[in-house]
């Protein structure tokens, strides 16, 4: 993902807010974009977008970053996610993340995945666990999201 597709990714950023409240908080404007891109640049992370096949233009469905990979005997990574409004709940988040845990095994070579879950994120939560994931504990007060610490079931997913 490049600057290029800095318009379409605002765009639809914008349209999700009600969506992403309070799971998540997307990079809103142009110099958060740029901050995100150098971000996912930065060694130890992967930016990838999830698009729409066979579309005339551009979709962008939604996101998934793998960040903070530790390599050595841990070769693991986080799992942050998540769709864009109008493409939630039709199976294109599932087969994005499925492919995204494909490219973290075969071609980051990783072996650990893990995901981060607020426990009201029903979405979240059946997404993580259709793709195989399995969790393994919860954490109070993990992640600082919207202002507010904000308790997370950790789960993860290990290669085969």
């Amino acid at each position: 993902m490049g600057t290029g597709h800095r318009q379409a990714f605002l765009t639809a950023v914008h349209a999700s807010r009600a969506l992403h409240r309070p799971w998540v908080s997307a990079p809103a404007t142009p110099e958060q974009f740029v901050a995100y891109i150098e971000r996912m640049q930065a060694p130890g992370n992967c930016g990838l977008l999830v698009v729409r096949q066979g579309a005339a233009s551009l979709e962008l469905a939604g996101v998934v970053n793998i960040t903070n990979m530790v390599m050595g005997p841990f070769c693991s990574g986080y799992l942050g996610y998540y769709a864009f409004a109008g493409y939630e709940r039709q199976g294109l988040m599932r087969e994005g993340l499925t492919l995204a845990v494909r490219h973290a095994f075969r071609t980051l070579k990783l072996h650990r995945l893990e995901a981060n879950i607020q426990p009201g994120n029903a979405a979240s939560l059946a997404l993580v666990r259709s793709c195989g994931f399995t969790q393994e504990g919860y954490s109070p007060k993990y992640l600082k999201i919207g202002g507010c610490w904000r308790d997370h079931e950790r789960w993860a997913i290990v290669a085969r």
